[in-house]
């Protein structure tokens, strides 16, 4: 769900990518977002940002979720 998002806004092929790879590809794939990288489980956030990507990690800094705009 984009929410009218500019760019690519969820990246279900980087689950299983680790943390570094993850930020690059998806700071390549649309410039305009801040990557942010959260422990899994991640806390409810309150606020929807359009240039913020939430990047759900387990401790191995493994992407455990599709990281998506908000």
């Amino acid at each position: 769900m984009s929410f009218g998002c500019p760019g690519k806004t969820s990246w279900p092929e980087l689950v299983g990518s680790n943390e570094e790879e993850a930020t690059l590809v998806i700071k390549d794939e649309n410039s305009s977002v801040e990557v942010v990288v959260i422990l899994d489980p991640i806390p409810v956030l309150g606020d929807f940002i359009c240039n913020r990507v939430i990047v759900p990690v387990n401790e191995e800094r493994i992407v455990v979720r599709t990281p998506t705009v908000g």
